[in-house]
């Protein structure tokens, strides 16, 4: 089993997108294309999360997605997203994750149901206890419409199989509340901008939406924050992270995937749709923008 200590060593996790065909089918050899883009630049892969649409897959197509990237043997670190709102549903996951060469999962709040502290350790502590490797817990109250209690967070970190928190609330002040409730866990900034004050404020690394599309830029990025020396490269950050949320994630990612001649199709499942995107434009300036600050770097 992966230990933390080994995970340690991973800065920047890419949360994947899933490549689709124009028929709405995954797309494999796309997925393969992109994980070695990944794995090449020293990122670790988060698959199945949000941004690669796990929640519009069934699972037996997430079953493949999983079975794809382990036989790809990649010489980098594996994240498994678990989310959803059935208890038992997200056991049976995790079972069938457990069987594979993966070395962490992603666990998210449970959607839509807003538990409160009793029900969130009840949740969390579950899945812990059904996990076989370490687990980042998830807080995304603009997805859950919930935000992870601290209280509970300070209990979960003595578990033996929690070992981190993507935060992912877009505020200072509660990263310092989750840093100050639980000092053990290694917390990961979940916005792209914001890691250079997360960095500053204890933050152990980023959870990437950028790095699907500036693999190799966003690492850079991400090395330079933690180190205190990205004050010079904030400000093409900030507006290339906007570009890239302008409308919801992964559309505008997906386009200029597409657009780059990164992946074959821009095909996304509804309720999502890439026809959001419509003027490339701002898409492009940003990656030239990215793209000339990166050559700089080396």
């Amino acid at each position: 089993m992966t230990t933390t200590q080994s995970l340690s060593h991973t800065v920047l996790w890419t949360a994947l997108i899933t490549p689709m065909l124009e028929d709405g089918g995954i797309d494999f050899d796309g997925l393969s294309a992109l994980a070695h883009e990944q794995a090449a630049a020293g990122n670790g892969l988060l698959i199945l999360g949000s941004t690669g649409e796990a929640l519009a897959l069934d699972m037996a197509e997430q079953q493949a997605v999983v079975k794809h990237i382990c036989a790809l043997e990649l010489d980098t670190q594996i994240m498994v997203g678990v989310g959803g709102y059935n208890l038992d549903a997200q056991r049976q996951w995790l079972a069938f994750c457990n069987d594979y060469p993966i070395d962490a999962y992603l666990l998210g709040a449970p959607l839509y149901a807003k538990p409160g502290p009793v029900g969130q350790e009840q949740w969390f502590r579950a899945l812990l206890d059904a996990s076989e490797h370490p687990c980042m817990l998830y807080n995304v109250p603009g997805r859950a419409a919930v935000s992870l209690d601290p209280q509970v967070l300070g209990k979960l970190q003595e578990h033996p199989r929690c070992w981190a928190l993507k935060e992912a609330s877009g505020s200072i002040d509660c990263f310092e509340q989750y840093r100050l409730a639980a000092p053990k866990l290694a917390i990961f900034s979940g916005d792209d901008a914001l890691i250079p004050y997360y960095a500053q404020a204890g933050a152990a690394g980023l959870v990437s939406v950028a790095a699907n599309v500036w693999p190799e830029a966003t690492h850079h990025f991400v090395q330079l924050s933690l180190q205190g020396q990205s004050h010079n490269a904030f400000l093409h950050w900030r507006e290339a992270v906007a570009a890239l949320f302008h409308v919801s994630n992964p559309i505008p990612t997906k386009c200029l995937l597409h657009t780059l001649g990164r992946i074959t199709y821009p095909t996304l499942r509804a309720p999502l749709t890439h026809t959001e995107v419509d003027d490339l434009q701002p898409l492009l300036r940003v990656h030239d923008s990215i793209t000339s600050w990166h050559s700089t770097q080396v």
